[in-house]
């Protein structure tokens, strides 16, 4: 899946050119509109730069949150403005909206290297229905579009797929780093591959174990959605979540896993609690012997043993979901204890690829986010691309 980045838009062809650059600025904030978190501003960075230093004209734009297609002032993207003033070292124009009169106005005054930032595209309910009409009135304000959004490629949006019709579509350089390092895991693994799959459901998952258990050497489940593949092999599991309209697919990823002789790793035993809550009473039983009235809350010793000696001499490892609740710091102990384990595989020269969300959030609790090849910005993106989904606002871009 090669596609065209912006590298490789000719230097003298960007100068002076208007570039719609779709950016995921979608950022968490506080209650007073402060951004707790600027990573996904600091991952769109090397893009926006390289274009300001080849002189180009830049229209940033990106949703942020889920207006439904009204204007709310909570949604705007000004706190943007102002954390990406400050990272660039150089003034963001705001515009009022991201299409109409003003808009035009606004993007025809840039000047080479100028930078405008359009508000919120979710405050059109056009955009997310990927109306022709509205993508056309968004690449009217570019010669050039460049997708670097990966945490919205799996959505097929005006401003993700449907402005491609109309203008020619690159690659920013994060995406260019997702599909290396998502599409290498894939397609030419260092091996043994090992793909740890967690979170609450299997609803969600459920294409991914598909998929992997035909590449990978070793399959590690954990989390919540364990406890409907132990149902499955009609094992107790007390209050567990389980989900008993999945039951028989469980049963037939458990028999694929040993038809195509894949290791399928459950866990070993359990951290309970007698209710959902922080300050529930807990105990750790094995894996056969949860009593009724308590639930699984995470892996529990015996579990991250086996789990870390499956991921030590691997080569490759694809994360996605924890191993527990681990938002609650007395459930989080399994979850960091692989983040950890994960993290020392790498420096023993392991590629690690997390896979966003949730999963991101882990390795940072447990102090190892730096210690990962890399951290995907896009959790259900990447979720698809390891299923082996043809994700829209990829499809779109140019092939090399």
């Amino acid at each position: 899946m090669a596609k065209k980045t912006v590298a490789d838009i000719p230097v003298g062809e960007l100068k002076g050119k208007r570039v719609f650059v779709r950016c995921d600025f979608n950022v968490p904030l506080d209650d007073k509109q402060n951004i707790t978190s600027d990573k996904r501003i600091q991952a769109a960075l090397p893009t926006i730069q390289y274009l300001i230093d080849k002189g180009a004209k830049l229209v940033l734009a990106s949703h942020l949150g889920r207006p439904k297609g009204e204007v709310k002032a909570e949604f705007s993207l000004a706190p943007v403005q102002k954390k990406l003033s400050e990272l660039l070292g150089k003034p963001v124009a705001m515009a009022p909206d991201c299409i109409g009169a003003e808009v035009n106005k606004l993007v025809s005054g840039l000047k080479d290297g100028e930078v405008l930032l359009l508000e919120n595209l979710r405050f059109h309910k056009e955009e997310t229905k990927n109306d022709p009409e509205f993508a056309k009135q968004l690449a009217s304000l570019a010669e050039i579009y460049v997708s670097d959004a990966f945490g919205t490629v799996h959505r097929a949006h005006a401003s993700t797929e449907g402005i491609a019709h109309d203008l020619p579509a690159y690659a920013g350089f994060l995406i260019e780093k997702e599909l290396k390092f998502l599409g290498e895991a894939l397609t030419d693994p260092k091996r043994p591959f090992v793909a740890i799959i967690g979170g609450a459901k299997v609803s969600g998952k459920l294409e991914v174990l598909k998929s992997l258990l035909g590449k990978v050497d070793k399959l590690i489940v954990g989390g919540g959605m364990a406890y409907t593949f132990f149902k499955a092999r009609g094992t107790k599991v007390g209050n567990s979540l389980v989900e008993p309209d999945l039951i028989k697919d469980a049963k037939e990823i458990l028999k694929t896993a040993i038809d195509k002789d894949v290791p399928f790793l459950l866990p070993l035993d359990h951290v309970v609690a007698d209710k959902f809550a922080e300050d529930a009473s807990v105990q750790v039983v094995p894996r056969t012997t949860i009593p009724d009235g308590w639930q699984g809350m995470d892996i529990g010793p015996d579990s991250v043993k086996k789990f870390g000696n499956a991921i030590k001499d691997a080569k490759t490892i694809v994360w996605n979901g924890p191993m527990g609740v681990f938002e609650m710091d007395k459930f989080a102990v399994g979850t960091i204890a692989i983040a950890k384990a994960v993290a020392e595989a790498t420096e023993n020269g392991a590629v690690s690829i997390i896979g966003g969300g949730d999963s991101a959030s882990a390795v940072k609790k447990a102090g190892v986010a730096d210690k990962m090849s890399h951290i995907s910005t896009g959790g259900g993106a990447s979720l698809e691309f390891l299923e082996g989904k043809v994700l829209p606002g990829i499809a779109c871009l140019l092939d090399k």
